[in-house]
C-alpha cells in the first residue's frame, strides 16, 4: 500500500517547525499567514519567493485558460436564449444533443490527456488546445444548421477537455498540502467568473451589436470569445511551467528550481517517469483510491447539474426580457465563485479535507430538495436556483485526492483524469433521459434524480474518510532519508515536531 499523506490535519501548528529567524519574523508575515498560507511566516524568503513566481506565472495561465474554457463552453446556452434558437430551428432536443455531443467529447479526453502530459510537456500540450479551441469557437459565428453546430460543438470539447485535469494535476506537481487548496480554489474561481461573464456578455453583445454587419448578436458572441481565447493560449506556450523536475522556465532560477524540487521531496511527492508497465498498472487499480475516488466525484458532478436549467426556467415564465435571462443566472456563478474560494482558504487553514467537502453538499440537499419537489412559489424557485452554487466544492474535493495519492504519480494522474473523464460520460448521456427540453420547465425526472445524487455523494463522503483514516493509521513510517533532507533556506526541521505531526488527531 501506498503511503499517503495526513491531509485531513496539514495545518502546522506553532511546534511543527522551527526556524533561526522565528523569533524576528515581521507583524505583516504573520499577518499574512493568517489569510494566506498558514506558514508563510515559517518559509524562508527564497520560498516565499518561489511560490510568489509560481503563483504569478502559473495561476494566471491557469485562471486565464480556465475562465476562457468555461466561456466558450457555456456561451451555448447564452445563445440558445438569444437567437440561435430561433435562427437554427432549435424547437425540438437539439440543445440537450449539442451539449451531450460537447460533453462526450470532452469526456473522451481526459484520461489521454492525464497520460499525454506524463511524456509531453504541459505548457505545449495546453496551450495547442487551446489554442485549437479558439479557432472552433470563432467557426461557430458562421454556423448555418444543425449538423454544423453539433460538429463544433464536438470539437470544442475534445480540445478544452485538457485544461481542467492537467491544470489540477500541475498545481499537485508544485505546491504543498498548507498551499494546495486555496489554489485549486482560486484556479476554479475562474469557472462561475466565465460563466457570469458570459451571461454578461452576451447580454451587452445583444444590446449593442445584434444585426450590426448583418450578423445576429449570438453570432457575435462566438467572434468575441474567440478574440479573448486566442492570446491566453498563446501565454500559456510561453509563460506555464511544466514540471519541479523538468523543463525549467526562464524566470526560475536554478537554486528555485533545486527548491521547488526539494519542496516535493519533503511531501514525498515526485514525478512520473512516464513508464505505465503492467506491475505499475497492477498495482494502481489493487488499490481502492482509482476506484471509490472517481465514484465519489461521479456522483457529486452529477448533482450540481440543475443550475444549468435557471435560465430556461427564466424563459418559459414569460416575464423576462433576453437581457435578463442572461444576467439572473450569473447570480449563481457569483455566489458560486465566493463559497469556492472561502472553502479552499478554509480548508487550507484549518487542516480539513473533509468538512469542506461533506458540508456544502449537507447544504446543497436543501435547493435540491425544494426543486425535486417543484413547489408553486416562484420566490421559494428562484432561491433554489440561486443558491445551487453553494454545494460546489470542487477544489477542496480535487486538492483531497490529490493528497491521497501523493505518493504515486501516475495514481495522481489517472485519478484525476478519471474522475472527470468518467463524470462527463455520465453527464453525456443522463441529461439525455431526466433533462429533455419536452419536460422543461419542471423536469419532473432530473430534479428529483439530482436530490438522490446529492445524498450518494454524502454517503460516499463519509465511506472516503473512513477508510482514509484506516490507511492513515497503517501508513509507511516517514523516511528517514524525509527527516534529514538538506535544509531548505534558512530553516531547520524538527525531526519531533515532524513526527509529532503526523501522528495527531484526525479532525
Amino acid at each position: 500500500m501506498s503511503a499517503a499523506l495526513d491531509v485531513d490535519n496539514v495545518a502546522p501548528n506553532n511546534t511543527e517547525v522551527t526556524t533561526h529567524k522565528e523569533s524576528r519574523q515581521s507583524p505583516w508575515l504573520r499577518f499574512r499567514s493568517f489569510i494566506w498560507d498558514s506558514d508563510t511566516h515559517l518559509k524562508s524568503a527564497a520560498e516565499r519567493r518561489l511560490l510568489w513566481k509560481l503563483d504569478t506565472a502559473m495561476l494566471t495561465c491557469l485562471c486565464l485558460g480556465f475562465f476562457c474554457k468555461y466561456l466558450d463552453q457555456n456561451n451555448l446556452n447564452n445563445a440558445y436564449v438569444s437567437g440561435l434558437k430561433e435562427e437554427l430551428g432549435w424547437n425540438g432536443n437539439q440543445l440537450t444533443y449539442a451539449t451531450s455531443l460537447y460533453t462526450a467529447a470532452y469526456a473522451i479526453m481526459q484520461i489521454p490527456s492525464t497520460l499525454i502530459v506524463q511524456k509531453v510537456r504541459p505548457s505545449l500540450w495546453l496551450g495547442g488546445c487551446e489554442v485549437a479551441w479558439a479557432a472552433f469557437t470563432f467557426a461557430q459565428a458562421g454556423a448555418q444548421n444543425t449538423s454544423t453546430m453539433y460538429a463544433l460543438r464536438f470539437f470544442v470539447g475534445i480540445f478544452e477537455s485538457a485544461f481542467f485535469p492537467v491544470g489540477l494535476y500541475l498545481l499537485g506537481s508544485w505546491y504543498t498540502p498548507t498551499e494546495l487548496a486555496k489554489r485549486t480554489a482560486i484556479f476554479h474561481f475562474t469557472a462561475p467568473a466565465g460563466v457570469a461573464f458570459a451571461g454578461y456578455m452576451q447580454a451587452a453583445v445583444y444590446k449593442t451589436l445584434n444585426g450590426h454587419g448583418g450578423m445576429e448578436g449570438w453570432r457575435w458572441l462566438y467572434i468575441i470569445c474567440g478574440i479573448i481565447t486566442l492570446p491566453c493560449g498563446l501565454l500559456v506556450f510561453f509563460v506555464l511551467p511544466d514540471y519541479p523536475s523538468t523543463g525549467k522556465r526562464w524566470y526560475l532560477t536554478d537554486e528555485e528550481f533545486e527548491l521547488a524540487q526539494e519542496r516535493m521531496r519533503k511531501v514525498k511527492r515526485v514525478q512520473s517517469n512516464g513508464l505505465f508497465s503492467k506491475s505499475v498498472l497492477r498495482k494502481i487499480f489493487s488499490h481502492w483510491h482509482v476506484y471509490l475516488l472517481p465514484l465519489t466525484y461521479i456522483f457529486y458532478g452529477l448533482s450540481c447539474a440543475g443550475s444549468s436549467y435557471f435560465g430556461i426556467y427564466l424563459k418559459s415564465t414569460k416575464k423576462y426580457s433576453v437581457e435578463l435571462i442572461n444576467i439572473l443566472p450569473t447570480f449563481i456563478s457569483v455566489i458560486q465563485a465566493v463559497t469556492t474560494l472561502l472553502y479552499g482558504f478554509l480548508s487550507d487553514y484549518t487542516g480539513s479535507r473533509f468538512w469542506f467537502t461533506f458540508g456544502p453538499m449537507v447544504y446543497g440537499a436543501i435547493p435540491c430538495g425544494i426543486l425535486a419537489i417543484w413547489p408553486d412559489n416562484y420566490k421559494l424557485k428562484q432561491f433554489a436556483f440561486m443558491t445551487l452554487g453553494v454545494q460546489l466544492m470542487t477544489a477542496v474535493i480535487y486538492s483531497w485526492w490529490s493528497e491521497i495519492c501523493s505518493a504515486d504519480p501516475l495514481e495522481r494522474a489517472l485519478v484525476i483524469g478519471m474522475s472527470n473523464g468518467l463524470q462527463y460520460v455520465m453527464s453525456a448521456w443522463i441529461p439525455l433521459l431526466i433533462f429533455k427540453q419536452t419536460d422543461a420547465p419542471t423536469f419532473r425526472r432530473g430534479f428529483p434524480t439530482n436530490f438522490a445524487f446529492v445524498l450518494i455523494t454524502l454517503v460516499l463522503l463519509v465511506i472516503v474518510k473512513i477508510l482514509h483514516e484506516r490507511e492513515l493509521r497503517h501508513k509507511v513510517p516517514l523516511d528517514e532519508e524525509y527527516l534529514e533532507s538538506p535544509e531548505m533556506g534558512s530553516e531547520i526541521v524538527d525531526k519531533k515536531a515532524i513526527d509529532d505531526s503526523h501522528v495527531g488527531n484526525l479532525r
